[in-house]
């Protein structure tokens, strides 16, 4: 029996047993029976109208004392967008990683890490987003310029350019992403001329340097950094949903096979597509990477691929790529922020055989990552042999069609889960601001855990905790 408690609005207060649920949407499976059963439960807000002593006594309250620091609460002013006016109280502090710089990079599927958020987690996840938001703020966004669609600042300063100095990283290439698209010629005629910008700056590759923060973070760290869709062309590759093989198959995989790994067309094509005078985006990230482990190959050495939305996707296919190319690769792993779905079932089991640790962050209230095409629920069993076993619940032959359609997905990875409606600070809730990356960020630096999603929700926990221990 598959069973599936998700949140409802409104809803009377729980039983202690409810209360004890995580409000997050949990799923659990029975071999007997693969019958759906969906019940609605009560979210942590409502919790707090009335707390329950019995359930709050059951928490790891060192824990949560661990995880909390002060926020600032005391600003009620909202810019535009929902946010702060004075922003909110980062948590990007130096943290020494030290040995165990593996735990943090996934090498254990950051099992006791996400719920509760671990601090030291938290920081990186920060750490590697902040490097994304200087990939955006690098972008030339405005169409009027000369330099539009290219990077506005020289690649040994951009990240100081960008807000981002001190991090230790020096920058070793700028990346560009081809559309495999092209606009008919009468078009092009007609349009202007931004519209049909083929090649754009996507992205860069950075080194960790400075031996401090090499020492801080337990080995040499490589970190490549997309921004997400800009340009006309990404737009329109974003629309090509469908499924598609990937190119470099697996010897013993058959191409024509509906089982072998496939992605979406649009992101494939973004990573692969050259012309003339622009190489892919595989072409540069290969060339690169094959630089960098020559030279720094025999130390202790991680590659980490972060990217927002398109960015995200593009991550993704950037850390198979590299595992599928270098036979002698690092630990490859991926912080992905509002994340699209990027491939079949199959893709994902590839990059769990490969050992590519990927996490997701995921606003729920965000359209995008519930996109492209459909996901099957699925179990799946890894066998002492290394095969991957998935059953669905459905028929064969049904599945066999669904499949045959090129729009079944399925979520790759870990996924630490965060809401928008969690945060007291967001006001707006349409599709762009769920979508934002400083909205994620935001969301990111006041996570506690699954039973209580937000800081201040927690400090009120906590509060009400010690007063009833007092008048006990």
């Amino acid at each position: 029996m598959r069973l599936s408690i998700k949140p409802v609005r409104p809803c009377p207060l729980p039983t202690p047993a409810a209360a004890a649920t995580p409000r997050s949407s949990v799923t659990t499976s029975a071999a007997t029976s693969t019958d759906h059963h969906v019940i609605r439960g009560c979210t942590i807000a409502q919790l707090l109208t009335q707390p329950n002593k019995k359930s709050i006594q059951k928490q790891r309250v060192w824990e949560w004392e661990r995880l909390l620091e002060p926020v600032d609460t005391n600003s009620t002013s909202t810019s535009g967008r929902g946010f702060p006016s004075n922003g909110f109280t980062s948590y990007n502090k130096p943290v020494r990683i030290g040995k165990k710089w593996m735990e943090y990079q996934g090498i254990q599927n950051w099992e006791g890490l996400l719920d509760p958020l671990d601090n030291n987690l938290r920081s990186e996840i920060l750490r590697y987003g902040h490097f994304v938001e200087a990939a955006y703020k690098s972008f030339d966004f405005d169409t009027s310029s000369p330099t539009h669609a290219k990077c506005r600042f020289p690649q040994n300063t951009m990240l100081q350019c960008s807000g981002l100095s001190g991090t230790g990283y020096s920058l070793t290439k700028y990346l560009h992403a081809t559309a495999g698209i092209q606009l008919p010629a009468s078009w092009i005629e007609k349009a202007p001329s931004w519209m049909a910008t083929r090649s754009s700056w996507i992205g860069y590759v950075a080194v960790c340097q400075d031996e401090k923060e090499i020492s801080r973070l337990g080995r040499r760290d490589v970190l490549i950094a997309y921004r997400g869709t800009a340009t006309c062309l990404e737009w329109l590759e974003n629309f090509r949903a469908t499924l598609t093989h990937l190119p470099d198959a697996q010897p013993d995989q058959n191409p024509a096979d509906s089982s072998a790994p496939m992605v979406e067309s649009g992101f494939l094509s973004l990573y692969t597509s050259r012309t003339a005078t622009s190489p892919s985006l595989q072409d540069m990230v290969r060339e690169e990477i094959s630089r960098l482990l020559q030279i720094y190959g025999d130390e202790p050495l991680s590659i980490t691929i972060t990217g927002h939305s398109l960015g995200a996707a593009l991550a993704t296919l950037t850390a198979y790529d590299i595992k599928t190319t270098f036979n002698r690769a690092p630990m490859v792993t991926v912080i992905s922020f509002g994340c699209p779905r990027v491939g079949n079932r199959n893709f994902g089991c590839e990059l769990e055989k490969q050992g590519t640790k990927v996490l997701r962050i995921v606003n729920t209230d965000d359209l995008i990552t519930k996109v492209p095409g459909f996901v099957i629920e699925e179990d799946a069993d890894v066998e002492s042999n290394g095969n991957v076993q998935v059953s669905s619940g459905l028929p064969s032959w049904i599945q066999k069609r669904m499949e045959e359609t090129q729009w079944v997905y399925a979520d790759v990875g870990r996924e630490l889960k965060l809401c928008s409606r969690d945060s007291p600070y967001l006001n707006s809730m349409n599709v762009a601001t769920c979508h934002d990356l400083k909205t994620y960020l935001h969301l990111v630096n006041g996570y506690v855990s699954s039973t209580c999603p937000y800081r201040p929700t927690a400090t009120t926990v906590l509060n009400n905790h010690y007063r009833e221990e007092v008048m006990v």
